[in-house]
């Protein structure tokens, strides 16, 4: 049975990030498979996917994802993002001396290149399928993993999500221009915010039209990623100035969300587009 606290859950950020996937659907080239085109309801409904797996009654679930979600730059030591997977990722900050690693920095660039390489390997397996039901059973992988990929791209347009001041400005880090400390920050702007001020036809507007084939994936997922990380202090610069808040804001703020979200949309398009076009030649 759901816990409340699970219920909640399902509501914070439900609605960005269902407008990522919907915005990243109804900007793709009609070059890709009629079942992918077709499926934008689906691949907007998975996108908040990952937080419905967030139950600490169901310890087992719960702990398998709980790290992924995010990335704190600030701890992760120099080359450390240089490794090969998750694992090497891990290795290395053990080697730096951090407590508990997997929770002092998180996995979100490896979460997001496991997901890209499993739909690049399932759009290359369904180009290969021996019979219509094979297909068929394969386009449901596929969709799955296009989905909840989307969950995860969509983290890391948060600046939040890239950082030790994920919910208010950290206590263990100085603070000489009085940022928020409000515990509430990090919900209030991605939940509340979004529901009461950002317009879905806004977001879709900055989504632009031509089709992006990554070069290179994983330079653009750590370039994406840094990207984010260069808006934290933006993000605090605009709270303290005029406010995430449905009673105290301004252009400016609303603004700032509608990038946020149309960049995610936009990513997460380029790698769908990716992940097809490069399964050709496997």
């Amino acid at each position: 049975m759901l816990t409340v606290k699970l219920l909640l859950l399902l509501l914070w950020g439900a609605t960005g990030h269902e407008m990522v996937g919907r915005a990243a659907a109804e900007r793709l080239p009609a070059d890709m498979p009629s079942f992918f085109l077709e499926a934008g309801a689906q691949l907007s409904y998975l996108n908040p996917e990952p937080d419905r797996w967030r139950d600490r009654e169901r310890r087992e679930m719960d702990q398998a994802f709980a790290y992924d979600h995010y990335i704190d730059l600030e701890n992760v030591p120099d080359g450390a993002l240089e490794a090969r997977d998750r694992y090497e990722f891990l290795a290395a900050l053990y080697g730096a001396g951090l407590e508990k690693p997997e929770r002092d920095a998180g996995f979100l660039p490896f979460r997001i290149m496991e997901l890209y390489q499993r739909l690049e390997s399932g759009f290359a397996r369904w180009r290969a399928a021996a019979t219509p039901a094979q297909r068929a059973w394969i386009e449901a992988r596929i969709l799955n993993d296009a989905g909840v990929l989307g969950h995860y791209v969509a983290d890391a347009s948060q600046p939040h999500h890239t950082t030790i001041h994920f919910n208010g400005w950290s206590a263990d880090a100085p603070n000489p221009a009085g940022y928020t400390t409000d515990r509430q920050f990090h919900s209030r702007f991605e939940s509340r915010f979004v529901e009461d001020h950002v317009r879905y036809d806004d977001v879709l507007a900055r989504v632009p039209w031509p089709t992006p084939v990554l070069p290179d994936v994983r330079a653009a997922v750590m370039a994406y990623i840094m990207d984010s990380h260069a808006q934290v202090e933006p993000l605090y610069e605009i709270e303290k100035r005029v406010g995430f808040d449905p009673d105290r804001t301004g252009p400016e703020a609303e603004a700032f969300a509608v990038r946020r979200l149309a960049v995610a949309a936009d990513m997460l398009r380029a790698l769908w587009i990716t992940a097809w076009v490069t399964s050709e030649a496997g």
